[in-house]
């Protein structure tokens, strides 16, 4: 039995799909110093689904209730990306640790307010930028740092869009731009993290962005009818 188990709750749970159940989850249990105390869903039918699904006995449809309990260590945010700031500021008031899916929020004003809140309560945080902790990219940081390829002088990334003309139902949210949560914010966000870890910081940038579509058919995942 490990020396020490930190408590968690976890906010966004649907029992059938999401990162969540499909990541977050099985990561969670697969670690001997956490254990999983609570879910928080958007409805109370799901949040009971969910508690079905996962064995947890403690679900809410209010995130308040849960961050506000006294058995929770950290909470972890793993709803749409809209919605970040609003529930890591609630935990952060909790005075819970948190960890919150990249991207933080759905533009730099967010992310920096939801940073400063966490300096101010002085609690730990973690974004969602796992590619840090995945043992090939640690692996290929490790030869570059040995000098296995000589000295890197530059790097190429490319990045493209989900295949296909149809976005599912689910993910219709990512075609505003306000929303936060795109290409460039998620995808590349992401891969960028990866090229900053593994090579070091930027000392120089030329970067083009191009819009190959300006229709965007979408489609319920129990459907294959596209609908405008």
């Amino acid at each position: 039995m490990p020396e020490s188990v930190l408590s968690v709750g976890i906010i966004g749970v649907s029992p059938v799909r999401g990162w969540a159940a499909t990541a977050h989850i099985p990561a969670l249990r697969a670690l001997p110093n956490y254990e999983i105390r609570a879910l928080s869903a958007h409805s109370a039918e799901s949040a009971r689904e969910a508690g079905q699904a996962f064995g947890v006995s403690a679900v809410f449809s209010d995130h308040e209730q849960l961050v506000t309990r006294p058995d929770i260590d950290v909470v972890v945010v793993t709803v749409k990306v809209p919605h970040h700031r609003e529930l890591v500021d609630a935990a952060l008031a909790a005075g819970k640790a948190v960890y919150c899916e990249w991207p933080l929020g759905r533009d730099l004003e967010d992310a920096r307010a939801m940073a400063a809140l966490s300096a101010q309560r002085e609690v730990r945080t973690v974004v969602g930028l796992q590619a840090r902790q995945a043992p090939a990219i640690e692996f290929v940081r490790e030869l570059l740092s040995d000098g296995y390829v000589g000295e890197v002088l530059s790097t190429t990334m490319i990045g493209l869009s989900v295949p296909g003309d149809v976005v599912v139902q689910p993910n219709v949210y990512m075609l505003d731009g306000k929303n936060g949560a795109n290409l460039l914010t998620v995808a590349v966000g992401h891969s960028l993290d990866t090229l900053n870890y593994v090579l070091g910081e930027f000392a120089g940038l030329s970067a083009m962005s191009a819009n190959r579509g300006d229709r965007h058919p979408h489609v319920r995942r129990d459907r294959q009818r596209p609908h405008s």
